[in-house]
């Protein structure tokens, strides 16, 4: 759990680091971090999924996650009664993505999606300038791929769908697939290549789903910026020149790393404080 203080500027004054325990041994100290630094108000991206229906009797709370321990755990309530300051909330990739649309990659437009890829697949998707909810919020990281046929893991490593986007391009997929951590993997080109074969697929589905100006990619995975040349080689393949306009014709300013230094979460969490302030 990573705690901040900043301002509206984006900018960052300290932040800290809390070791993911059990509630009861993680909220303590973050709650008292905070307490003496006088802050206005609170942004919290939290692992998930979680509830941001705010007519829910559970809204703020993580709801169903496989993490041990957090299931039906209140996040917004506590804080909030804590440190009587107003809380905004919403998913760690949301975070994400508001934090690049505010201060880094997305600033100016409205209409973004941002994939982190690490130890799981997160998406997070801006359209019209609101972060995207719904029924709950967005899970791309289950949507289904097509998977190639030179795959030495063509069945999959996401315990619930198998060939998903998880199942097939997260750093544990990589692992599993190679015997080997995706950083001592990094100068064999054919594991990058079926790599970005799946990450253009997720981008392929999600331009033609949500429309977005710009797709952000972040997490561990992504350092390896060796993908992006190939996510665009593969994305342009399998759009198959269906779409013309000034997003896809631009796929090196469409397909972009995320640019805030790993802060991307915290700083959008000062924007969900600000907002929460309105």
């Amino acid at each position: 759990m990573v705690c901040a203080i900043g301002d509206e500027t984006g900018k960052i004054f300290e932040q800290v680091l809390f070791p993911t325990k059990t509630p009861e041994e993680t909220i303590p100290p973050m709650i008292e971090y905070f307490k003496d630094k006088n802050i206005e108000a609170l942004g919290i991206a939290s692992f998930g999924p979680v509830d941001l229906d705010k007519d829910s009797a559970t809204y703020g709370y993580i709801t169903t996650t496989p993490k041990a321990g957090w299931k039906n755990t209140d996040l917004v309530g506590v804080f909030k009664e804590a440190l009587n300051v107003p809380v905004g909330f919403d998913t760690d990739v949301n975070g994400s993505l508001l934090g690049e649309m505010t201060f880094g990659q997305g600033k100016g437009l409205k209409d973004a999606a941002y994939f982190t890829v690490g130890t799981g697949f997160g998406m997070g998707l801006m359209s019209g300038g609101n972060l995207v909810h719904g029924a709950m919020h967005p899970e791309g990281g289950h949507i289904m791929v097509r998977v190639r046929e030179d795959d030495p893991m063509p069945e999959g490593n996401c315990p619930f769908h198998g060939s998903c986007l998880e199942g097939m391009a997260s750093g544990p997929a990589i692992e599993k697939r190679w015997g080997k951590k995706a950083i001592e993997l990094k100068d064999d080109p054919k594991v990058w290549d079926l790599e970005a074969y799946y990450l253009a697929q997720g981008v392929v589905a999600t331009t033609m789903l949500l429309s977005p100006k710009i797709i952000i990619l972040g997490g561990g995975v992504m350092h390896q910026e060796q993908l992006f040349p190939l996510i665009r080689k593969w994305t342009k393949e399998l759009l198959k020149d269906y779409l013309n306009n000034s997003a896809v014709n631009d796929l090196e300013h469409y397909i972009v790393p995320a640019s805030l230094h790993d802060d991307q979460g915290i700083m959008g969490c000062l924007k969900l404080a600000m907002d929460a302030m309105e």
